[in-house]
């Protein structure tokens, strides 16, 4: 399994978002959606776990996820997804530290992630700051990491 880092104009491009709009999670229409659109800034990238059978799962590097920008956290790890026939291999892990080493990379020293599960982003490493009202008019949590 290789962790791709990939923008608009790559080749696992157009594959990664027809997969995503067809995968088993709601969320990855969105993503598809987004990648359609090029909604994403200059810095911003898509992280895809893939082998010889294809996709098998992806995570975005982003400015903002679900909190008002004005809230100043940034950037986010978000869309974090592994397929079904994968997991259990610690893909997520890898995707996630794909997209911390790109973080840090561009100078970044602190991490955030939202979700909504409980004790699955802890286990990487993150820290729960609380619950905060996202764009959506929803709770979810906000973890963070520092690199």
């Amino acid at each position: 399994m290789e962790i791709k880092t990939i923008q608009q104009g790559d080749p696992l491009w157009d594959e990664t978002a027809a997969y995503a709009a067809h995968c088993s999670w709601r969320a990855g229409a969105a993503l598809a959606h987004k990648m359609a659109l090029n909604d994403f800034l200059g810095w911003e990238r898509v992280f895809v776990a893939a082998d010889e059978k294809g996709t098998a799962g992806f995570c975005t590097l982003t400015a903002h996820d679900e909190l008002p920008p004005e809230m100043g956290f940034s950037p986010f790890i978000g869309f974090v997804f592994v397929d079904e026939r994968c997991r259990g291999q610690r893909l997520s892990g890898q995707l996630i530290e794909a997209a911390l080493r790109y973080a840090a990379s561009l100078g970044y020293q602190t991490v955030y992630i939202m979700s909504g599960e409980k004790g699955l982003y802890e286990k990487y490493g993150f820290i729960k700051l609380g619950e905060y009202q996202t764009i959506y008019g929803t709770t979810d949590q906000l973890f963070h990491i520092r690199l």
